[in-house]
């Protein structure tokens, strides 16, 4: 099972980052926090990698389901979703898959939540 939905985009990071973003908040999803990887591990230990860019996407009414059925669910959360240049003009999208995510938590009621997450998120991948 794979744990990712992705799509490849032909557009500048900062295009895809600003597309991917319109296309969350569209599918009902906030960015809570937004993580430069490689702004991020550039300043830390002097490594250069491609654009890389974790955007923490949050659903607020599917969260309070999620944190009221598992108090530790939040571990998980927000919905990762990341979006990488590959190569000049050329992104990679890609959204974590909640249900592959949520296998190691044994609580029957997170189920409808994650799968009408994982309904979203891969409408968002495909929407791009």
């Amino acid at each position: 099972m794979s744990y990712h939905f992705s799509k490849t985009l032909s557009l500048s990071m900062e295009d895809a980052v600003t597309r991917t973003k319109e296309v969350l908040a569209k599918s009902g999803f906030g960015v809570v926090s937004e993580i430069d990887m490689s702004a991020t591990l550039k300043k830390k230990i002097g490594a250069e990698i491609y654009p890389y860019r974790i955007l923490g996407a949050c659903s607020p009414g599917h969260a309070h389901i999620a944190i009221t059925a598992e108090s530790h669910i939040g571990l998980m959360l927000p919905c990762n979703v990341i979006v990488r240049e590959f190569e000049p003009g050329k992104c990679e999208v890609s959204a974590i898959d909640p249900i592959a995510s949520m296998q190691a938590v044994e609580n029957n009621e997170l189920s409808a939540v994650s799968r009408d997450i994982q309904d979203r998120l891969k409408m968002v991948i495909n929407t791009l």
